[in-house]
């Protein structure tokens, strides 16, 4: 996948301002790492790794379980 991960609350960056903006216009969210390993794990799918690139995007890993 990727996407746009969420940091802790104060953790300055791009992604609080895309959550803001997708909370109020779509009723849609950012999420952490660990909501997405969760909703993987849930999915059949097993965590491999996450790659941060030089955009506010992360590249996330995962295998079939």
């Amino acid at each position: 996948m990727v996407e746009m991960l969420i940091g802790d609350i104060g953790t300055p960056g791009f992604a609080p301002l895309i959550d803001l903006d997708m909370l109020v216009m779509l009723g849609g969210r950012e999420r952490h790492l660990e909501e997405y390993k969760a909703l993987m794990t849930a999915a059949g799918f097993r965590f491999s790794h996450a790659t941060p690139t030089v955009t506010p995007f992360v590249l996330i890993e995962a295998v079939a379980v």
